[in-house]
């Protein structure tokens, strides 16, 4: 696996001596060199299986497992802007994908709970009907 390198900054010292008086130190300048680390892109591969296995509102969570996977491919070859890129796509599908299943989510417990209410009210006014209806048996 090859190492991946990232740029570097030179940036002079504070106490270094740049013609200003009051500074010890002789003529020459010192340096430092800073390596700028940036952030390595995130694939939200485990995120995406989630999304898929779960609800999988419009099949957003395959997209977003097929963007992840682009997303490491990339990743690996070394393309890091295409990396962000499907990343971020990927990310965005998740974000549709989890608010969209738990919004089915709420909407299939609210049914769920308002049927088991309107069935236990049928069933209660039946038994009503019947005592008042046949009083020899119901």
């Amino acid at each position: 696996m090859n190492p991946v390198s990232y740029p570097t900054e030179n940036v002079p010292l504070q106490g270094s001596n740049d013609g200003y008086p009051g500074y010890p130190g002789g003529p020459m300048v010192q340096y430092t060199t800073v390596n700028i680390a940036s952030e390595t892109p995130r694939d939200h591969v485990i995120w995406s299986i989630f999304n898929v296995v779960h609800w999988n509102p419009f099949c957003l969570g395959l997209a977003a497992l097929i963007f992840s996977i682009k997303a490491r491919d990339q990743k690996m070859a070394g393309d890091m802007s295409g990396a962000r890129h499907y990343g971020s796509t990927a990310r965005c599908l998740n974000i549709w994908a989890t608010v969209l299943s738990c919004l089915l989510s709420l909407i299939f417990i609210s049914a769920f709970i308002f049927v088991v209410i309107k069935m236990n009210q049928m069933v209660s006014h039946f038994r009503d009907y019947t005592r008042n209806n046949f009083p020899y048996g119901g």
